[in-house]
């Protein structure tokens, strides 16, 4: 499409979507509409919130996409240099999954290759399928700066992902540590705490007895709450519980609280693991610490440290050794010395002998008949082998809370392993001392309590993840486990004079690199331009369900490497699009709503103003697919009535500032402009989406379509067709940052222009509200309201024409009914006004601001028979209301009834109040 090509067209009888979604938005890409193009104006900048390179456009992408585009359509009308920066991101663990389940496919295994031939695969994975969402996110009408699209692993955003890295390591602020991680077995990598779901299972919980050393026994006292005794035995055991067998394979220690006097007599003493070849079970001590609860279960419990995170921080406060028990994909490990050898070892550790942390995590405590064994299969032969042996109290089922990956889909497995970490809590005061100032803003507020919740008790970050598939972490390994960490291996063997190394074969977590997205996707680490002018970013737009995955680190990352200036200035958080009934969206539920087929049916207009009117603040959208259908009808009633200003030589504006106008209607539309400008820009402001979209939606279809258009039919002079043009061009801007396809064609159609509406200037109308000619209006279109419904309620035909008298007008009555008599006759189909008292007989009345109207309807309805029939219909619908108050008062119906037959009694009560109210109205009209 030329620029020459868009001209004024006669529009189409009917609204299509379809025909000018694709041509619209190709000409803006084409003419390079999307891209900052002020070099002397005011920066306004948004990043995107990358998308996964393995992703399809789903609803929520199209919700926060929506507000995103909504947002930066209206900096750009308003002058701003607008750049929405745009990127997927190279999503290490979907993606390595996608690519793994193709070669499958072929019968071929990642192991099969190299890693490097992997790679390429990946590469060529993505050339063919990973712009997939990128083409959606088009359909949409997202107007991203698509000439400086970003990829997470382009070589400008790998060398500020290994700057990072290198500065942190270098400040102290990223190590490498043996800690307790979630690992899925199904990846084989850790991943983080927040992509782990937890659900509840249906599990048990096996009781054991850990018989003492030696044979030893003690006197074991219960008490009840008065301190009396209720149970007094002789025992040579402590019973544990214990809902994963398994591992007791690698306990170091049984815990009890200090305070628990039970245990008292046997703090200090050893007790036997009940498992494994009798000559060779370990003796682990029992210990005192604060974190047993001793009302629940037995009161004791056995502390695992290398596979359970509330039993790790029990061994790590008393020195009790952890010891590894599986493999990388959860098997029982087979690795290592024989069972006896290591369990001879372990026994000496426990007695006292120093032994190194290297030491420890090689030995294999796994008895030689479990190794190798799936961690379920070993746990029934655990389970199995105490049992037989008499050491089993009990076991009943219970509802267990399980760790599954989000990803992998499999039980998480707490891990002992080696990992890089990042000291989150240091880089987490900048941030909040950032919030807490003012220098962010978190809209809606009520997050910030959240926000400096996780931030307060933030963890250390660990950043490592064993694939193949991301930013490879630049450190590399001596002969003998010496570390050097370089931004190239060749500064590496520099650090260890030339030793042989080996490069740690791990990659970055990928919230690392997407954590730098601010800034290195204008050119960090370099000091470009770009950089210098739109950082910080303006605003950023995200799920409140990223808070902590992005946006935290978003924050920690811009200012440890940006000065101490945060990424950006203002975080607005949205809500999730729920299913109609609210309930989450699931595959699984079947009440996914697929967003690029109500494009296909709505248009892409009528669905980012539905999302625009749902966003409500600190609330989730209820999708409602009648709403999107509503939405494309009041695009259809906006083409509809640009037609009706082409059939009557209204044509595009001239002129930025409202034209003259003389005529009350004139006058008061103009004033109109002026107050839903204002109140479009205090929305904004505030980011209240919903404010906005019923701001402009109100004015459009009410003020303008509705009214506007009616007063001027039959009395459309030059003075009038300048200023409807001018109305319906303002409507078409302040429109267009959430309808942006309809209101460009409409744009074109009304004339030549000098630029697309994409980029045209936001309305400036240079006026003032007429408050005469604006009572003038209102008082218009009360009477006509008012007449409406009273002929609606009492029988009377809309095209009815009565007459009615007006004893004393007020003086807005009288200029109206001077000057706009016509106007009167053909909206409220009044005939005659009479400025007098009105004749006896039968008669309704109706108002208009201060002034009665007294209609005779003698001649026009039976009113007798109307009498009659009101009255009828009045006592039905008191009635109706007055036993359903009944009901809803009586506290039986309200405790025992199901909910949904509450919220019917009175939404029903609701519905006959209300019908009553309108009939007595009616009745006493007719006097």
């Amino acid at each position: 499409m030329t620029e020459t090509a868009i001209t004024a067209v006669e529009l189409a009888k009917t609204f299509d979507p379809a025909s000018i979604e694709a041509r619209w938005y190709a000409h803006w890409e084409d003419k390079g509409r999307f891209r900052p193009h002020r070099p002397d104006a005011a920066p306004f900048t948004i990043v995107n919130p990358p998308p996964n390179v393995t992703g399809s456009l789903h609803i929520g992408h199209a919700l926060d996409n929506t507000l995103q585009d909504i947002v930066i359509r209206y900096e750009r009308l308003r002058g701003k240099d607008a750049l929405w920066v745009v990127g997927t991101d190279h999503a290490g663990i979907a993606t390595q999954m996608v690519v793994e389940r193709n070669l499958a496919t072929q019968g071929v295994k990642r192991t099969d290759m190299s890693r490097e031939a992997f790679i390429d695969h990946v590469w060529e994975w993505k050339g063919q399928s990973g712009g997939t969402i990128t083409r959606q996110l088009r359909r949409l009408g997202c107007s991203m700066d698509w000439s400086r699209e970003q990829f997470t692993m382009d070589p400008h955003f790998t060398t500020a992902v290994v700057k990072v890295f290198v500065d942190l390591y270098r400040r102290g602020l990223l190590y490498r540590d043996k800690r307790l991680v979630n690992w899925d077995p199904a990846l084989k990598t850790a991943i983080s705490d927040l992509e782990v779901e937890t659900r509840e299972t249906a599990g048990h919980m096996w009781h054991f007895k850990y018989p003492l050393a030696d044979g030893a026994t003690y006197t074991y006292v219960e008490r009840d709450e008065d301190g009396n005794v209720v149970l007094e035995e002789e025992r040579d055991y402590i019973a544990i519980a214990t809902t994963r067998p398994e591992t007791m394979l690698g306990d170091g220690a049984v815990a009890v609280h200090p305070s628990d006097t039970r245990y008292a007599p046997i703090v200090g003493t050893m007790c036997e693991i009940p498992v494994g070849p009798k000559e060779h079970r370990r003796l682990i001590p029992i210990i005192a610490d604060e974190y047993p609860d001793p009302t629940f279960g037995s009161g004791a419990v056995k502390i695992t440290g290398a596979h359970d995170a509330n039993d790790y921080g029990v061994a790590q406060r008393n020195g009790i050794p952890l010891y590894r028990l599986m493999d990388e994909v959860a098997a029982m490990r087979s690795d290592g010395a024989p069972y006896a050898e290591a369990s001879a070892r372990a026994q000496a550790i426990a007695r006292g002998e120093s032994a190194t942390p290297k030491e420890v995590d090689a030995l294999n405590l796994v008895p030689d008949e479990y190794r190798g064994l799936d961690r379920y299969e070993a746990r029934k032969r655990v389970v199995a082998d105490i049992d037989a042996e008499g050491l089993m109290l009990r076991v009943e089922d219970k509802t267990i809370m399980q760790p599954f990956g989000d990803r992998g889909g499999v039980v998480i497995e707490p891990m002992l392993t080696d990992q890089w970490y990042v000291d989150a809590a240091t880089l987490a005061q900048p941030p909040m001392q950032a919030v807490r100032d003012g220098r962010v803003e978190i809209v809606p507020k009520s997050w910030e309590k959240t926000f400096f919740n996780w931030m307060e008790n933030i963890q250390p970050w660990c950043v490592s993840r064993q694939l193949w598939w991301g930013h490879r972490i630049p450190a590399w390994f001596g002969p003998d486990g010496e570390i050097f960490v370089a931004e190239t291996e060749e500064e590496a063997r520099a650090q260890a004079g030339n030793l042989p190394l080996e490069r740690d074969p791990d990659v970055l977590d990928t919230w690392f690199s997407s954590a730098l997205w601010p800034f290195a996707t204008l050119g960090w680490p370099d000091q470009t331009e770009l950089l210098a002018k739109h950082y910080p970013n303006d605003l950023l737009v995200s799920g409140f369900d990223i808070l902590f995955f992005w946006d935290a680190r978003m924050l920690m990352q811009g200012m440890e490497f940006m000065n101490g200036v945060p990424p950006w200035k203002k975080l607005y958080l949205h809500g999730l699009v729920r299913a109609a009934d609210g309930q989450k969206m699931s595959k699984s539920k079947g009440n996914v709503v697929d967003p690029l087929g109500l494009i296909d049916k709505y248009g892409a207009d009528a669905l980012r103003f539905f999302m625009a009117a749902m966003e409500s603040q600190g609330r989730d959208v209820k999708m409602d697919e009648s709403r999107v259908e509503g939405y494309r009808n009041f695009a259809t009633k906006l083409w509809n009535a640009t037609r009706f200003c082409q059939a009557n030589g209204i044509g595009a504006s001239t002129s930025l500032a409202a034209p003259a106008a003389t005529s009350a209607v004139n006058r008061w539309i103009v004033g109109e402009v002026v107050t839903v400008l204002a109140a479009l820009d205090k929305a904004m402001a505030e980011l209240r989406f919903d404010a906005a979209t019923n701001a402009i939606y109100q004015f459009a279809w009410g003020t303008f379509c509705d009214w506007y258009l009616e007063l001027i039919k039959g009395q459309i002079d030059d003075e009038t067709r300048a200023v409807a043009g001018w109305v319906l061009d303002q409507i078409l801007v302040m429109l267009h940052p959430f309808m942006p396809f309809v209101t460009e064609e409409l744009w074109h159609a009304q004339g030549s222009r000098a630029c697309d509406l994409i980029v045209a200037q936001w309305p400036q109308p240079q006026a003032e509200i007429d408050a005469a000619a604006k009572a003038e209006v209102e008082w218009l279109i009360a009477l006509t309201t008012a007449l409406r419904a009273a002929k609606n309620e009492g029988g009377i035909a809309p095209g009815a024409r009565l007459e009615a008298y007006l004893a004393q007008p007020s003086p807005v009555a009288q200029a109206v009914i001077g000057g706009s008599m016509p106007a009167i006759e053909r909206l409220a189909r009044l005939s005659a006004i009479h400025l007098a008292p009105a004749p006896a007989g039968p008669a309704m009345q109706v108002s208009a601001g201060a002034d009665l109207f007294v209609i005779p309807l003698e001649g026009v309805i039976d009113v007798t028979a109307e009498r009659s029939r009101l009255a009828k219909a009045l006592a039905a619908s008191e009635k109706e209301r007055d036993n359903l108050a009944k009901r809803l008062g009586n506290p039986a119906f309200a405790e025992k009834a199901k909910p949904e037959a509450v919220a019917k009694a009175q939404a029903d009560h609701a519905h006959h109040a209300g019908e009553a109210e309108r009939l007595a109205a009616a009745l006493a009209r007719l006097g």
